[in-house]
């Protein structure tokens, strides 16, 4: 019942015409039951009784019927296409729009794949159930009712024909409707597996191809494809059965009407008109009995992608803004106060244990330490992309969950491990930092991110067109591309998650003294693999398994601490970096 409230919500401006849809839907089915009606009248006061003013009279309100009913069922089917369209664009928007505030730990919860499952498959399937309730759910009810009452009223002893007609279908279809449900709610959580296959196959194509490995992706994807082609095929199987038991159903009703209703003919109970409009109306209630079915085997189909797209629209993001948010930072400041962090909240699995930190506004720090030490954990608490678990992060001496969640992202630029760039031109990648940078601005920021070089070379320079993912250009330009975006927004703190780890040393050591006279107060900091990066660090933190084993200056850790002493000899013992001095 939530779930179905949850969908209902997104109704919104097309409400209108979601209520006129049934409306319409309903003054159609009147019209065509008159139909079978009008023609009895026909035979058997116009034709049977030769004469012909009755037949004109009844054939000229026959056609007026047929037109109403054509009318109204147009105008039920516009209606109903703009409100389950409409309808489906507003589920869409509200998945959208709520996954924008998703915290990292919330989409944590919900794969790629599934996302992109959910806002196509199933929101499909859930369009046509919305469309077939507004029409189908409205006319089958309505058409077998009202069939009922002119068999009803026409014969009552041959009314129940019918009734037993209906109690037959009634037991097989929910036999078969319940077995093939079981199936359904199954097979959409296999549209996830064949989603990511494919997700996963794009976006690393070139090293399946480095690898050679097309052979075993498309087998993989074989075996996703054929999970949902086998599921299917056992429902179907099960549905199969619905044709040849709603067959059974009428010609059993049919030939019961015949040998039935020609000994009440002979006797006088019945005339022909009214046997001949039985046939009708014996075919509209079980063909309202076979649509009944249809909707059974779409709902079934549909309730299991309700739920879904319910589950991403009613996730709640666990970080918010406060009520009543700080909305200044007032300088670069951080501090640490005994954090403790796990990605799963109350799992005990401490990522970050301890963490106690004190930097100064405009210090350049440096991260270094093991992989999975923590330190893209321990800087994504500065601008809470996480909440800590115990312990508090400040910045510009005020707790971070007490700003504004928006002020705050802009204050502190982060240019992640993970390189992105977006479908459009250089500067329009830039302007994701300063939405109404200049020209000048935008090269003053790739000149201090090493940068400007490149782009002199493209032949459109600066309107040169990126693909997406950033796929045409090198891994270093991509790198410094995004490190100068996140210089135009000036912030107050700047965060390098390995972001010259593309470059080479040489253009590696021009990007950070670029940062130092850019930014002069900005408090930068630095996780970097190799110590070159972060020796002329103000301070440098060592981490190991979510511990700070050290926090102090390059020299003084090379006396002090064993582990960045060991880093740092491993480093240097071979004379350096290969590439130093050379260029990316």
């Amino acid at each position: 019942m939530q779930t179905i409230k949850t969908l209902i919500k997104q109704v919104k401006q097309y409400k209108k015409v979601t209520l006129i849809t049934p409306i319409f839907t309903a003054l159609e089915v009147l019209m065509e039951i008159t139909i079978p009606f009008i023609m009895a009248q026909i035979i058997d006061k116009g034709i049977q009784s030769g004469d012909m003013g009755q037949v004109l009279f009844y054939g000229a309100l026959m056609i007026l019927a047929a037109f109403l009913s054509l009318t109204f069922g147009f105008l039920a089917g516009k209606f109903a296409a703009s409100a389950s369209t409409g309808f489906a664009a507003n589920v869409r928007d509200a998945i959208f729009a709520n996954v924008q505030t998703f915290s990292f730990s919330n989409i944590d919860k919900f794969s790629t794949a599934g996302l992109v499952t959910r806002m196509t498959t199933d929101i499909t399937n859930v369009q046509m159930a919305f469309q077939m309730c507004l029409r189908i759910v409205v006319r089958a009810p309505l058409m077998m009712i009202c069939s009922i009452v002119m068999c009803v009223i026409i014969s009552p002893s041959l009314s129940m024909i019918f009734v037993v007609a209906m109690i037959f279908l009634a037991i097989a279809l929910t036999i078969i409707l319940t077995s093939a449900t079981k199936i359904f709610n199954a097979v959409f959580e296999k549209y996830d597996d064949l989603n990511e296959s494919v997700q996963e196959n794009v976006s690393a194509i070139r090293v399946v191809k480095a690898y050679v490995r097309e052979k075993y992706e498309t087998s993989k994807f074989h075996q996703a494809s054929g999970n949902i082609y086998k599921m299917f095929v056992k429902a179907e199987k099960i549905l199969a059965f619905n044709n040849p038991v709603m067959m059974l159903a009428v010609y059993g009703s049919m030939l019961s009407l015949s040998w039935l209703g020609a000994k009440h003919i002979v006797i006088g109970n019945l005339t022909t008109g009214e046997l001949t409009s039985m046939f009708s109306y014996v075919m509209s209630i079980l063909m309202s009995l076979m649509m009944v079915s249809m909707i059974f085997v779409m709902m079934s189909m549909s309730v299991a992608s309700m739920r879904r797209i319910a589950e991403v629209i009613n996730e709640k993001p666990d970080i918010h803004s406060p009520d009543d948010p700080v909305m200044e930072v007032k300088d670069g400041q951080i501090d640490f106060d005994h954090v403790d962090f796990a990605y799963k909240h109350g799992s005990g699995e401490l990522v970050l244990k301890d963490i106690d930190l004190h930097i100064k506004s405009g210090e350049t720090i440096g991260i270094i330490g093991g992989t999975g030490s923590g330190k893209s954990s321990l800087v994504n608490l500065i601008s809470r992309l996480y909440d800590v678990d115990s312990g508090c992060v400040k910045v510009g001496g005020v707790d971070v969950r007490d700003y504004d969640m928006e002020l705050l992202r802009n204050e502190v630029a982060v240019v992640l491990q993970k390189n992105v760039l977006f479908s459009g031109t250089i500067l329009d990648n830039l302007r994701w930092g300063k939405e109404d940078a200049s020209l000048e601005e935008c090269q003053k920021a790739c000149e201090a991110a090493g940068a400007s070089e490149f782009i002199a070379k493209f032949p459109d320079g600066y309107n040169t067109w990126i693909e997406q993912g950033g796929t045409n250009v090198s891994g270093g330009q991509k790198q410094r591309l995004c490190i100068a975006r996140a210089l135009l927004k000036h912030p107050k703190i700047l965060i390098l998650d390995d972001s010259t780890s593309a470059v080479d040393t040489a253009t590696d050591a021009r990007i950070r003294k670029a940062l130092k006279e850019y930014i002069p107060g900005t408090t930068k900091i630095i996780i970097a693999q190799r110590v070159n990066s972060v020796m002329e660090a103000d301070r440098i933190i060592v981490l190991d398994e979510g511990k700070v084993v050290g926090f102090d200056k390059h020299d003084n850790l090379l006396k002090t601490n064993a582990i960045y002493a060991e880093i740092y000899e491993a480093q240097t013992s071979g004379g350096g970096d290969f590439d130093e001095g050379g260029e990316d």
